[in-house]
């Protein structure tokens, strides 16, 4: 296996590894803010996440899959994406069941209860992957998931404590005061944790607060006499921040579209995936995106983007159930533009094959008949990160690929896009209808103009989305270093076993 980055002359290794009192308390953004601020100081620093459940994902530089948080931790660390930074992926294909990817390759559909059983054997995989990294970087910045204190998922956690308790890593518990309750979060779930655990926690972090800090200091003060452990850092709510988000769907980011604004609906689909494609556009100035579940809620639309699916013909069905086949009939109808990504645009052809029931129960799909295609799923995932220009033009478009089908018929032969591998996708004789299976095709300023372009918006105002990233990830550093008291998280993290004393705070 190809090794996440050079070797370095290596100081004694560090780890730490943050959790969180619930799901979207903050450790994304706080591993990424670490990392940058090690990154900073010169240490060859990178990111770990033992299991993550998500529908966004990334492909990493040796030709595997991730989670999309910890693809934008390694950007932080300036790092390309690897496997080894999230050995354990699960992707949910329904409300019981998800694809099991370990080391960046598929390994099997498993429900909860198989993969309970699986956790021992996809423990060594973390762990070999730990052992790799640990090999190679001064420090290593772990996210936790969820939270340490479901009791339904403490037996044979690899996600959590079980996985700090087994490496002997010192963790910093998250939580977000902008939800309420912050001191229950914070000394309920430490309650719940063992001994060890307990000891194992050096500190506290309070996120996105707002207000006069002195009116949260005796509750600080409290909180501290209360555990014995110190508030590390007390972070501001951070207005318009850019980060992507790892699997709910965010608006937190959108843009209030002009008067007029171009006007793009998504429908909600149950097992919508990879839904940052759509982050550039929630920032565009003259763009409203639209996330639909029913078309009862859309008045009008001047583009459909049907997104990209982890379970295509579970969605497909579901779309039509919602009528969302007339709607999208009357819109082309009245000229509109639509745009299939991925799975949408396996939609767009004659029929979807699941023979091997890869998906779900196996069987066909009558697909939407826009396309003359067809898609048959198949087990071996495209994965790869690739570039090239729209077909028969100069205008780059940049990506990556993560499919099981592979699709064929006539459309094919009027690509949408010309890319290092062959042509991708393809556009109707009339050219209302397009399709690709490139992820992050509106990535790049000249790539998205060129599509809002052809979807009839004809100003130039795509933002520069990896700027948009950048700016955000040394945002967070910057406030990190305002606002940690880092001289405490260092002696804290020095000390940080059962086996040492504790420190006076």
């Amino acid at each position: 296996m190809k090794t996440a980055g050079p070797m370095h002359p290596k100081p004694p290794f560090k780890a730490l590894m943050v959790q969180g009192t619930t799901s979207d308390a903050g450790k994304s953004t706080l591993v990424t803010a670490l990392c940058r601020h090690y990154r900073r100081q010169g240490i060859a620093v990178a990111p770990f996440k033992p299991q993550n459940m998500a529908l966004n994902s990334a492909v990493t530089i040796d030709g595997g899959e991730i989670g999309r948080a910890q693809a934008a931790q390694a950007a932080a660390c300036g790092l390309p994406p690897h496997s080894d930074m999230n050995p354990v992926l699960l992707k949910p294909n329904t409300d019981t069941t998800a694809q099991v990817i370990i080391h960046g390759k598929v390994l099997q559909n498993q429900s909860a209860s198989q993969y309970h059983d699986y956790k021992k054997v996809a423990k060594q995989a973390v762990l070999e992957s730990w052992q790799r990294l640990s090999a190679q970087y001064q420090m290593l910045i772990v996210e936790g998931a969820g939270s340490p204190a479901e009791i339904n998922l403490r037996a044979g956690d690899i996600a959590n404590m079980g996985f700090a308790e087994a490496v002997d890593c010192p963790v910093i518990l998250i939580a977000d005061i902008d939800r309420g309750g912050v001191f229950a979060h914070l000394v309920g779930t430490l309650e719940l944790l063992s001994a060890s655990e307990q000891q194992r926690v050096i500190g506290f972090v309070i996120n996105r607060f707002r207000g006069d800090i002195a009116l949260l200091k005796p509750g600080l003060d409290w909180l501290e006499q209360r555990t014995g452990k110190p508030v590390l850092a007390v972070l501001p709510y951070l207005h318009d921040l850019y980060l992507e988000a790892e699997d709910a769907l965010s608006t937190r980011h959108a843009q209030q579209g002009q008067t007029g604004a171009f006007h793009i609906v998504v429908p909600h689909l149950p097992s919508f995936s990879n839904h940052t494609d759509f982050d550039p556009l929630q920032l565009h100035p003259g763009v409203q995106v639209s996330f639909a579940k029913s078309p009862d809620q859309v008045t009008g639309a001047d583009l459909i983007v049907l997104p990209g699916s982890k379970s295509v013909r579970g969605d497909l069905a579901r779309l039509r159930e919602q009528g969302w086949d007339t709607f999208i009939s009357r819109h082309l109808r009245y000229g509109g533009k639509l745009l299939g990504i991925c799975g949408g645009f396996q939609m767009l052809g004659k029929h979807i094959d699941d023979p091997l029931g890869l998906e779900g129960p196996a069987g066909q799909s009558a697909g939407l008949d826009l396309l003359d295609m067809q898609t048959v799923l198949q087990s071996e995932k495209c994965l790869r990160q690739t570039a090239g220009t729209f077909y028969g033009q100069a205008t780059p478009v940049a990506g990556y690929e993560i499919h099981l089908g592979v699709s064929s018929g006539p459309a094919l032969s009027q690509p949408l896009f010309s890319l290092a591998e062959g042509n991708d996708g393809a556009v109707s004789a009339d050219g209302q209808v397009a399709g690709s299976y490139l992820h992050g095709l509106f990535d790049l300023p000249t790539a998205s103009d060129a599509l809002l372009n052809w979807a009839g918006y004809r100003q130039a105002q795509a933002p520069d989305f990896n700027a948009l990233r950048e700016a955000g990830i040394e945002r967070l550093a910057d406030c990190l270093a305002t606002y940690c008291n880092f001289p405490l998280l260092e002696a804290r993290t020095a000390y940080s076993s059962p086996n040492h004393p504790p420190i006076p705070t």
